[in-house]
């Protein structure tokens, strides 16, 4: 092997590592041994001289090194081979016949931090969110090409955390055949027009999609309210489902556009659905009470920790409205995607929504994450979409 930099913890900070934390952050590091350059790889040692793991480094990010193995092994293109066929066969038959979109590679969650692809039909699309894998992109699309063989792959790396990693935003094609403006998707047999190159996230919320189909069974002749509705994925299966009557909710025109295409595209348009754009919270305080299923799933409130106790009045303002719209025995999907708050404290935010509305509420069950979102349960930071599904009486 090529000589690598060595990054040496200070003594006790390997702890986190040796239990399988693929992060180590700049405070843990007592000295740098070698030249270091953005993306490169290390080696990490502990104070002691206890060899930890290879990862690719940053001294620009808090987050100096993000392990990718803790062997001594090469880290080469066989390497990166074998966890993206591993990621694929985690996959490879859970999908089939259900649905022609999902993540292929979940970053930490696959064993390959800073990476996300998405699959919809034959189009990948990647994310690179740090330097390591943004200089290995020539490399992961031949192997994406061998692998699935797509007509596009194309790059959605226009997030802000690229900032973190001292690299600019990027899109655009990297392979294949130009991409249409939509993408027809099928989805438990719901369809749905993704829009790849401007969409939310990469096009769509694929981390959703078992939480939308699970309402088809409960939809039947009810009144459905989706707050934050984006392009209509709950409001669709609602009305697949049987709903009697729909309201969607966003601050997008053209995503309400679209959902309102998806109507059409499903064969839905005769069930009885308005779309009101506006500002969800304020929106809220001007329904009539009335609706037997509610959806909350806004964007993350809490990008950082510092945000977090604003984030709450926020949770709570919209659950508590919520449980006012309900109807008797209706059922309130409430979620959270900020992966700074936790489990407990979102079920304390809608408690407290609860006592609050004067509501008796129980709740039924914790949903988030499907199959294609694995978490690597050394890094609990990957779990960031919460759900409660919850029974006011």
């Amino acid at each position: 092997m090529v000589a690598l930099p060595r990054i040496i913890l200070k003594r006790g900070r390997e702890k986190p590592v040796l239990r399988g934390h693929p992060w180590v952050f700049s405070g843990a590091v007592a000295k740098v041994e070698g030249e270091v350059s953005s993306g490169e790889l290390g080696k990490v040692y502990s104070k002691e001289g206890q060899f930890l793991g290879i990862g690719h480094i940053n001294p620009r990010s808090q987050i100096i090194v993000r392990l990718l193995t803790q062997k001594e092994e090469e880290v080469g293109e066989n390497f990166f081979s074998r966890r993206i066929s591993r990621a694929v066969g985690l996959r490879a038959n859970w999908f089939k016949g259900k649905t022609n979109a999902y993540r292929v590679i979940n970053g930490e969650g696959d064993y390959l931090p800073g990476l996300i692809v998405d699959r919809y039909g034959e189009t990948l699309v990647l994310q690179c969110l740090t330097a390591g894998m943004d200089g290995l992109k020539e490399m992961l699309i031949n192997l994406l090409a061998k692998e699935f063989r797509p007509q596009s792959i194309y790059e959605r790396s226009d997030v802000a955390t690229r900032k973190e990693e001292g690299l600019a935003e990027n899109s655009g094609l990297l392979y294949g055949k130009d991409v249409p403006e939509f993408i027809e998707i099928e989805e438990h047999g719901c369809r749905f027009r993704v829009n790849v190159k401007k969409g939310q996230k990469t096009g769509f919320y694929l981390d959703q999609r078992e939480n939308r189909f699970s309402l088809k069974s409960l939809s039947e002749g009810r009144k459905f309210l989706d707050c934050f509705s984006y392009t209509g994925g709950f409001s669709i299966h609602a009305g697949a489902g049987g709903a009697k009557e729909i309201t969607l909710i966003d601050s997008s025109e053209e995503a309400l556009s679209i959902a309102e295409d998806h109507f059409s595209l499903n064969h839905l348009e005769k069930i009885p659905h308005r779309s009101i754009r506006g500002d969800v919270f304020e929106v809220m305080r001007g329904l009539e009470p009335g609706y037997d299923i509610v959806i909350l799933d806004p964007p993350p409130f809490a990008k950082k920790k510092g945000h977090l106790s604003s984030a709450s009045r926020g949770y709570k303002d919209l659950n508590l409205w919520a449980f006012r719209l309900l109807n008797k025995e209706g059922l309130l999907f409430t979620f959270s995607c900020s992966h700074h708050m936790s489990w407990d404290l979102f079920q304390k935010i809608v408690f407290s929504a609860a006592l609050d509305s004067g509501r008796s509420v129980q709740l039924l069950s914790r949903i988030g994450h499907p199959w294609d979102h694995p978490i690597n349960l050394s890094h609990p930071e990957g779990e960031y979409l919460k759900g409660l599904i919850c029974r006011v009486s």
